[in-house]
Formats: C-alpha cells, sequence, structure tokens
C-alpha cells in the first residue's frame, strides 16, 4: 500500500475564527465549508495539505467527547481503500465509520491506530483548488 498523507483536521470551538486566523497569519485558502448533522467545517489548504477545521455536534461524529478541542484526526490518500482497509486491520487498526461511495462522492473511511488515534482514508483526496 502507497498512502500519502494530505490532511490534519482539528477540532476547533468556532470554525470561523480558526480559518480567518489561518488564512490571515499563514496565507492559507478557504477550499470549502459545510454544515452537516454532525459538525459544521471550513476547509484550508497550502495547495498540498488541506486543515480541516471542525466543530462537531454529537459525541458519534467526534468519536468521542465534541468538546474536546485539538488535533482530531488526520487523513491518507490511498490507491485502493479496500485493500488499504484490509492492511490497516491485519496491522491492529479498527475500523470505526464510512464507507467507500460511488466514484466521484466525497467519503472518509475512518479507522483507530492501535494506540487508538483516529485517521482516515479516501480515495480521491481532498480539494486543493477554489
Amino acid at each position: 500500500m502507497s498512502a500519502k498523507l494530505r490532511h490534519v483536521a482539528l477540532s476547533v470551538p468556532d470554525p470561523e475564527k480558526a480559518a480567518t486566523f489561518y488564512e490571515k497569519a499563514l496565507g492559507m485558502t478557504r477550499v470549502g465549508e459545510n454544515d452537516h448533522p454532525g459538525a459544521t467545517a471550513i476547509y484550508l489548504t497550502d495547495g498540498v495539505m488541506n486543515v480541516a477545521l471542525l466543530r462537531y455536534k454529537t459525541e458519534e461524529a467526534a468519536g468521542g467527547d465534541p468538546d474536546k478541542f485539538g488535533v482530531h484526526h488526520f487523513g491518507f490518500v490511498v490507491d485502493d481503500p479496500e485493500a488499504a482497509g484490509a492492511e490497516i486491520e491485519a496491522a491492529g487498526g479498527n475500523w470505526l465509520m464510512g464507507e467507500a461511495k460511488d466514484a466521484g462522492a466525497f467519503y472518509e473511511i475512518k479507522y483507530r491506530d492501535p494506540d487508538g488515534q483516529l485517521f482516515d482514508i479516501n480515495e480521491g483526496g481532498w480539494k486543493t483548488e477554489v
């Protein structure tokens, strides 16, 4: 398996405030935002790596405490999510939620590593341009 790190997700109390900071302080570019039942999110990029700024609304979506702020998870782009998932589980990781969707649809498949750290895999990657 060949995986490439492409995003870090931060759980924050105010995604708009955090986004404004990273845009002004580090010149990051906003490439998306959404508000769904599990979280409010703003996505920033430097052109290679993305930062997801998330305010979780539920314990399930947060994978634990929705009011715990800081690094929440990181994500990898993989060539074959099914094969990658099998390798992750064989190495001691545990599937948490998500599944591959139809081609072109955005998705994340979340896992916990043996120490409990959340991470996800995705075949299509994340937006790096507006």
